[in-house]
């Protein structure tokens, strides 16, 4: 596909998320969706958030919808907190196992979804390992049908975005000063492309993209960003420092890849490298993580990380995005 192609599909995909109001009707890539409604997103979030030890919050504002979970590829965090939220919400939640779906006999995915119109399902949430997949599956549900990208590829992961954009306002208020590095595999990153996306649209100071030169992304993919394959250039005063694992399920030929000492060697953010960050710098990581790879247990447990606050924020948020379209299903 060339540059062109990509961008007039980003276009696409960006357009089809809202409707004819300019309400968001599908969730499938933060890239195109304006700062108005990224903030709104993240303000509805934080008013689903609890002190740690009460109850959580809840409404009914999904009674009576249907929540089905399309997980063609294994989860543990996003589904959990897609569950749920939808559950918190009111709503009567199906997940889908993917090792006894129908698409494990050849079914496609869209009759699998017609299926699942059929049972008067509401909203949609798909993950799946291939590239196009939940815009394809948003072209052609009906008209109160809407569909949440919980991770596509190497593409997107809009509500990881999101959530991660709430942890860092949450530490900084402000986007436009911070200095933000992301530290990994950004090549095969669907968070990292989700996050600069977000990042880009709340105005970042600067975004630093830092990886082994195999692991590196395409300039053209995230213009704006600065890419280094030096780590301690790369941490040196930074305000937020996101690790990354290296995604070997989506590397087909693993050649050039580092070997796990040599990474750790290299580009673990470990207790001394993080001294070259700034005084106040937030450590972050989305999970699964691999520890003594990327990133040092005693950074991971340190006083300087919120992996488990992106966690709880996780699910706040997803409970926004569902409120969110659930309010123009009631007009439909």
């Amino acid at each position: 596909m060339s540059a062109t192609d990509e961008m007039q599909e980003s276009t696409d995909e960006a357009s089809l998320q809202l409707d004819a109001d300019g309400n968001l009707r599908h969730l499938l890539t933060l890239k195109g969706l304006d700062k108005a409604l990224l903030t709104d997103i993240l303000d509805d979030a934080e008013g689903y958030l609890t002190t740690p030890g009460s109850l959580p919050a809840r409404s009914q504002s999904l009674a009576g919808r249907t929540v089905a979970n399309l997980f063609f590829e294994p989860s543990t965090r996003t589904r959990a907190s897609f569950d749920l939220a939808g559950k918190r919400l009111g709503a009567d939640v199906l997940n889908l196992d993917v090792n006894t779906s129908s698409r494990k006999k050849g079914e496609s995915i869209l009759d699998t979804i017609y299926t699942l119109e059929a049972m008067q399902v509401d909203v949609m949430v798909v993950r799946d390992a291939s590239a196009g997949v939940p815009a394809n599956i948003a072209r052609n549900v009906q008209e109160h049908v809407s569909i949440l990208n919980a991770g596509e590829a190497e593409v997107s992961h809009p509500t990881q975005g999101l959530l991660d954009l709430l942890t860092i306002r949450q530490h900084k208020q402000h986007f436009e000063n911070l200095t933000i590095a992301i530290v990994g595999d950004i090549r095969h990153s669907r968070v990292a492309m989700s996050a600069s996306h977000g990042l880009a649209t709340l105005g970042v100071g600067e975004l630093r993209l830092i990886s082994p030169p195999s692991l590196a992304p395409d300039e053209e993919s995230l213009p704006g960003s600065v890419i280094l394959d030096n780590l301690e250039e790369g941490l040196a005063g930074a305000d937020v420092v996101m690790a990354l694992r290296i995604q070997r399920e989506r590397i087909g030929n693993l050649e050039g890849i580092p070997a796990i000492d040599q990474y750790f060697a290299n580009f673990g953010i470990s207790e001394e490298r993080l001294k070259n960050a700034a005084p106040d710098v937030i450590v972050m990581h989305p999970g699964p993580m691999n520890r003594g790879i990327e990133i040092e247990s005693v950074v991971a447990d340190g006083s300087s990380s919120v992996i488990t606050q992106q966690v709880t924020n996780g699910v706040a948020v997803r409970m926004a995005v569902l409120d969110r379209v659930s309010r123009i299903m009631a007009t439909r």
